[in-house]
């Protein structure tokens, strides 16, 4: 250490010194995988792992309309830090390989391996998330669906442009949203008439504009548009079966707060080629699938980058002195460090339990519980990430303002996983929704507190909680306060189960009860180093 200046944090194993990680996952999926989440972890660890990550943000993608022959392209080219970024992750199974995977619990593996690889850098999530979610959409497919299922679920990058057929992997993006409804995809107006024969894996013509295309240099993408019976779901090819360029064109690259490395762009549709999903009319129904797993990611993804800026900020504490001694052992920053300990945990603990509803598709409960699980996760984990990227970059202080430093990268994504694939707003009423029309959510849910019933204060809440459901409707203008409420307690739970009492207690008497609180205020009488050391990034024994 020079002149009181902390080393870098890299050349460490990102899944060994995360010990709520280690355990989620020995309990949510114990077969045996540590082995290659112990790969990755050394990985994303890597002191050149981390410089693709600041190179692919510091290099942000660029749009070509055209070649220099004047014919149209509509191509997005990346740094090569991005290539290699992608290529690591296809090959550790992070887009579509859990679908096809034989071995036990693929989609908590894969869940894992999702919240590392996020902590190294979160643009290229995207695409790989895209692809994950898109895969039991096209599974519905008629005709050509198992060709881009076997594509999607391919563990290999390959970004030439060309025919699926000819590919050794495929990604799949999404074009949702339009200028005049953002979230409101009922007023979407771009639309689809059939080439030929009108149906289920007829070929249709779409004509419109899109506001947001996720993943703009995938192969494919999820489009909504408005058929004759209905908005409907199709899957619309980059690149046609002869070679041909669709007729979908990028109009311009979004210019984003955070999420630089990852392209976003308006695109329009003129004549373009596209695949009915399912019947005329099911659009809705078709992309929710795809949207509760990509919400899933997004929660994932926010657990990660809350993890990073934790390790960040004690790894810096342990390592800076000030006022005569360590920060580490200055007692106001313990307690504000084992406040951001205690978020990052119970938000690990939770989106490790989602997942795991993944991998029982034959199960009602398991189900019911992911329904209403993916909404609170995403809604309140996601709600959550700036404040704790906030509070760990101030930990850091000025050096932690600088963009030499990854904070500012993890401040400028923070708010992005709440707005996307539904904002705060939307994802409460969803909530809402659920409670009102899937009385078996609500029941999956208050199953998954009963174990955790033999602590008073999670017992006195659940009470107080329903108390307030019997006696008022679930009006709209609570739901955020209903889906914080749902998502704290199922915290609870998971911590008294499973973390030290040390852990749990300290979250208990925090959260439950407490409302609009300060990180970094803890009640006395909590063992702060404890839960500090518990978090630390280091190797453990």
């Amino acid at each position: 250490m020079l002149d009181n200046q902390p080393p870098a944090l890299e050349n460490y194993n990102l899944f060994r010194t995360d010990r709520v990680l280690r355990e989620a996952v020995a309990r949510e999926a114990p077969d045996g995988v540590n082995g290659e989440l112990t790969v990755l972890g050394e990985l994303a660890g890597r002191a050149e792992t981390i410089a693709l990550g600041f190179d692919a943000n510091e290099h942000p993608p660029e749009l070509r309309t055209h070649d220099r022959f004047g014919e149209r392209i509509d191509e997005v080219r990346f740094h090569p830090a991005w290539h290699t970024l992608m290529s690591h992750a296809l090959r550790a199974g992070l887009a579509g390989l859990a679908w096809d995977d034989p071995r036990p619990n693929p989609h908590v593996r894969r869940a894992a391996k999702f919240f590392l690889w996020s902590q190294v850098e979160a643009g290229h999530g995207c695409p790989l998330s895209m692809t994950y979610a898109a895969v039991p959409v096209v599974r519905a497919l008629q005709h050509a669906g198992a060709t881009w299922v076997r594509a999607l679920t391919q563990p290999h990058y390959d970004a030439r442009t060309l025919p699926i057929e000819q590919k050794s992997g495929g990604l799949c993006g999404m074009g949702m949203t339009e200028r005049q409804g953002g979230s409101d995809i009922r007023t979407n107006q771009t639309r689809a008439i059939a080439a030929t024969t009108p149906g289920s894996g007829q070929e249709y013509l779409l004509d419109g504009q899109k506001w947001f295309c996720s993943a703009p240099a995938s192969d494919a993408f999820l489009v909504l548009a408005q058929a004759p019976s209905g908005i409907s779901c199709f899957l619309v090819p980059r690149v046609l079966p002869d070679a041909t360029r669709n007729a979908m064109q990028l109009v311009r690259l979004k210019d984003k707060l955070g999420n630089r490395s990852n392209a976003s762009a308006e695109v329009e549709f003129h004549a373009a080629h596209g695949w009915l999903i399912g019947d005329e009319g099911e659009g809705l129904v078709r992309i929710v699938e795809m949207v509760n797993h990509t919400r899933l990611d997004c929660a994932l993804g926010s657990a990660g980058l809350m993890r990073a800026a934790l390790a960040q900020a004690i790894h810096h504490a342990i390592y800076r002195r000030a006022f005569g001694k360590a920060l580490i052992d200055q007692p106001l920053m313990q307690n504000v460090l084992a406040d951001l300990a205690l978020e990052s945990e119970a938000a690990t603990l939770l989106v490790l339990r989602v997942a795991r509803t993944i991998d029982a598709p034959n199960s009602p409960a398991a189900s019911a519980l992911k329904r209403i699980g993916t909404a609170l996760a995403k809604y309140y984990i996601c709600k959550r990430a700036p404040a704790i990227a906030a509070e760990a970059l101030e930990c850091l202080g000025g050096n932690g303002y600088v963009e030499e430093s990854i904070m500012p990268r993890l401040y400028r994504e923070a708010p992005l996983n709440s707005i996307w694939e539904g904002s705060g707003n939307v994802n409460a009423l969803d909530v809402v929704r659920v409670l009102q029309k899937q009385p078996e959510a609500y029941a999956a849910w208050r199953a998954e507190l009963e174990a955790a019933l033999d602590e008073p204060l999670i017992a006195a809440e659940l009470r107080g909680f329903e108390r307030d459901l019997r006696d008022r409707s679930l009006a709209q203008a609570q739901a955020r306060a209903l889906g914080e409420k749902m998502a704290l307690l199922w915290q609870a739970a998971l911590l008294h189960r499973y973390a030290p009492s040390l852990v749990a207690e300290a979250f208990l008497r925090s959260r439950l009860g407490a409302a609009g609180r300060t990180l970094g205020t803890l009640p006395p009488a909590i063992d702060f180093r404890s839960i500090i050391d518990r978090a630390a990034p280091m190797e453990a024994p």
